[in-house]
């Protein structure tokens, strides 16, 4: 079973939407799927105890 997803809005500065959107069409991934994903992984490299060097 997939994990519930919620909606919601953000504003975002336009070259980045941009940069997003390429890096996303080369992943072969949904704009908003690519995002999900590299929220996931930064937050997984800033764990509480795991800092960064």
């Amino acid at each position: 079973m997939k994990p519930l997803k919620t909606k919601v809005s953000v504003t975002l500065d336009a070259d980045i939407i941009e940069q997003l959107k390429i890096l996303a069409e080369a992943d072969d991934r949904s704009f908003s799927q690519y995002i999900n994903l590299i929220l996931k992984e930064f937050l997984t490299q800033n764990q509480l105890g795991n800092p960064q060097t």
